[in-house]
């Protein structure tokens, strides 16, 4: 695992397997969003109990993602903190050794995005009219090459690097509201005839 300035963690191989599992991808999530708290609250938001959060949060510290947080509690309250803001998985190498840890992580992330999106449809209806008017589901099909594809991966990252980024405990302007943007670049194989 490696990390820049910016507090994004790039995965290697032992960073894969600890974050490729969905418990953990949505601690690490909630902790990052929301900033630290305890295995008690975090298990009460994902639904399971404290002991499993955790032990889960004991690996992910373990692997590095998370860290406790000693500013924070007493005794008797373990809190806890993401050490990264955000983290990369790149390299085909990586995917060609790990596979099946490729495969766990992607789809532990493309479960917390789905549960992300019901949660705010499930909300929608008593969102105030200003934030329901700017929810979007969108699907755009493009026929792009590898390298266009990659070019506007690239591009569509510029673009919401100009924005706000959310971090707890960090001002923000008067109206403002966290706001998730999720992409996905989603090749489609051949179709067989």
């Amino acid at each position: 695992m490696t990390q820049s300035r910016d507090s994004v963690v790039v995965l290697d191989a032992k960073g894969l397997r600890a974050l490729a599992h969905p418990v953990r991808v949505q601690l690490v999530d909630l902790l990052r969003r929301h900033g630290p708290s305890t295995a008690t609250r975090l298990a009460e938001r994902l639904g399971v109990n404290s002991g499993t959060a955790s032990y889960h949060l004991r690996r992910l510290g373990a692997a590095g993602f998370v860290a406790e947080d000693t500013e924070r509690g007493n005794a008797r309250e373990r809190w806890w903190r993401s050490v990264h803001r955000a983290t990369h998985l790149t390299g085909d190498e990586l995917a060609e050794r790990e596979p099946e840890a490729v495969l766990a992580y992607m789809q532990s992330v493309a479960a917390l995005y789905n549960l992300r999106t019901q949660r705010a449809l499930n909300e929608m209806q008593t969102m105030p009219g200003e934030w329901r008017h700017v929810l979007d589901l969108s699907s755009f099909a493009l026929r792009l090459t590898p390298e266009e594809s990659r070019r506007l991966r690239e591009e569509l990252g510029a673009v919401v690097a100009r924005y706000r980024q959310d971090e707890p405990g960090v001002a923000a302007p008067e109206g403002s509201a966290r706001v998730s943007l999720i992409t996905q670049l989603l090749p489609e194989p051949p179709e067989v005839t």
